[in-house]
């Protein structure tokens, strides 16, 4: 089938107002500023006011987006909105997001794919324009984790915050070109990150909900192999695939996980890190946001440069993981 080019016409991001440093942290759970931030290289984290919902984050991202792609709301034929931590289980967050912008004839879905979120959705996003099937498409990464997270436990519950991120995407966009998506999965991995209940194999009751288990747990030493060595290899395979050298690479988005994890992975590529972008020391881990909210601010702060090539990561529950390369 003949497809058509597409890319990226607008972004946007939102964090929360509230501030969760390190320090406040000392106050919740056995840690200290020290302990957290040289074992993943976060300072702080922002999290997400009582009344405010994932919908919340993404209706805010998603506008931002639209103005700076200089679109109406009108113009958007597909909604799809990536997260864990959605605002109800029915309707999807998606349909939250298309009445409150005012994209009246958008299709609205929601995706679960972890961390890797908002890098599945924008593959799925490009494949619906590329296709013909939209013209235009409002591809957003949002999560509310403070209200997954089990703020008993100390190695976990430092990790997250709330955010969303988001693209407009379109044929007619001069910039930011999608050349190729990788997704992947591996299914004997689901034990590795997990929330047991809430769902229909384990319904929610007061038991379940005083033994904490609709919160998010975490094994710490499979996930940190896991991720160095699925960083390495979508760098690597985005190389291969594309003939690519270290140098014709502009900067490198990841999923804001680790700074150590990042580091080792580096390491391993011989990638300078001055062309990798972080924001984890602000926001800690956003999870299926992650990787909007940076794409998002490195833009707006110059890091994307003419001509070169963007390379997005992500990797998490389930286990998934995926890749966008793009060129700006």
């Amino acid at each position: 089938m003949k497809t058509r080019p597409v890319g990226i016409l607008g972004t946007g991001s939102y964090v929360p107002e509230r501030v969760l440093s390190n320090h406040d942290l000392e106050k919740m759970v056995d840690t200290s500023d020290e302990w957290i931030f040289t074992r993943t290289g976060m300072r702080e984290r922002r999290i997400a006011a009582p009344e405010q919902a994932t919908s919340d984050l993404c209706i805010a991202a998603g506008r931002r987006a639209l103005e700076d792609a200089g679109v109406l709301p009108e113009s958007i034929d597909l909604i799809i909105v990536a997260t864990v931590t959605p605002d109800q289980h029915v309707p999807g967050t998606a349909c939250f997001v298309q009445k409150a912008l005012g994209c009246r004839e958008a299709m609205a879905l929601d995706i679960n794919a972890a961390c890797p979120g908002f890098v599945t959705a924008l593959t799925l996003g490009t494949a619906m324009v590329e296709s013909g099937r939209s013209e235009r498409a409002l591809v957003i990464g949002g999560e509310c984790m403070s209200r997954i997270a089990n703020y008993e436990d100390r190695s976990s519950c430092i990790l997250f915050g709330d955010g969303a991120g988001a693209v407009v995407l379109s044929p007619d966009a001069p910039r930011g070109r999608i050349l190729e998506s990788f997704l992947g999965a591996d299914g004997t991995g689901v034990e590795t990150m997990y929330i047991r209940a809430g769902g229909s194999r384990k319904p929610l009751t007061h038991e379940l909900l005083d033994a904490r288990e609709n919160k998010l747990v975490i094994k710490g030493n499979e996930t940190y192999k896991f991720a160095v060595e699925k960083f390495r290899e979508l760098v690597e395979r985005q190389m291969r695939q594309h003939a690519l050298k270290v140098d014709d690479f502009g900067l490198v988005v990841p999923h804001q996980v680790n700074y150590r994890i990042i580091e080792s992975a580096l390491r391993k590529l011989d990638f300078p890190e001055e062309r990798i972008f972080m924001n984890l020391e602000k926001y800690g881990n956003t999870s299926g946001a992650s990787v909007g909210i940076a794409l998002d601010e490195a833009r707006r702060a110059g890091r994307l440069l003419e001509d070169k090539y963007v390379s997005l990561l992500a990797f998490g529950a389930g286990l998934t993981w995926g890749s966008v390369l793009l060129r700006w």
